[in-house]
């Protein structure tokens, strides 16, 4: 990452170093509320450590910052439901912002709109573009509308091999790329 090598490093030193992630699997501290589960990414990204003579309902920059984030990723109204009671494009929502609360560079979202309705994928493209405006996102996405709805270029994957790299109307107008992923037949 900016000329360094980061083969092996630790996932909180990545993080410092300005990159964030979401998994495929939802992961979010269920029985946390949410507004604790984006503190958390905050205080991480403060380097603040927890102390016993701390309050952490008296540090107010914490908490301005952590209400910014929820207004962010649309959840400030459940900032006090636990997590785990969110519906799951809730949850992914959270976990985006989890990812953004540490204010990274780039951010890498695995699989974010996985197992979501058509109706929760449209928010969640709507929140990816919106939370990720000016930053580097690597998305790795199985369903291409959503790839071509966010990205300025694609990379295509089959088997580990790079297919095609291009922009979105190259990519869908590749045949290799057509009959690997687009299901569309050589004419």
């Amino acid at each position: 990452m900016k000329g360094e090598a980061i083969t092996g490093a630790n996932p909180f030193k990545l993080n410092r170093k300005g990159m964030a992630r979401s998994f495929q699997i939802t992961n979010i501290f269920r029985t946390m509320t949410v507004f604790e589960n984006v503190r958390n990414a905050v205080l991480s990204k403060n380097r603040v450590r927890y102390n016993m003579f701390s309050l952490l309902s008296k540090m107010d920059e914490i908490n301005r910052q952590t209400e910014q984030v929820l207004s962010e990723i649309g959840l400030l109204e459940r900032k006090n439901d636990v997590a785990g009671e969110l519906s799951y494009g809730q949850q992914r929502a959270l976990e985006i912002g989890l990812a953004i609360a540490t204010d990274p560079e780039i951010i890498l979202l695995d699989e974010p709109t996985a197992g979501m309705s058509s109706e929760e994928t449209r928010e969640a493209v709507k929140l990816i573009h919106r939370v990720t405006e000016g930053k580097t996102l690597i998305i790795v996405e199985h369903d291409m509308e959503v790839v071509f709805s966010i990205a300025d270029r694609i990379s295509v994957l089959n088997y580990g091999k790079v297919l095609a790299s291009g922009l979105p109307g190259e990519i869908r107008n590749d045949q290799k790329v057509k009959d690997a992923y687009l299901g569309e037949e050589r004419k």
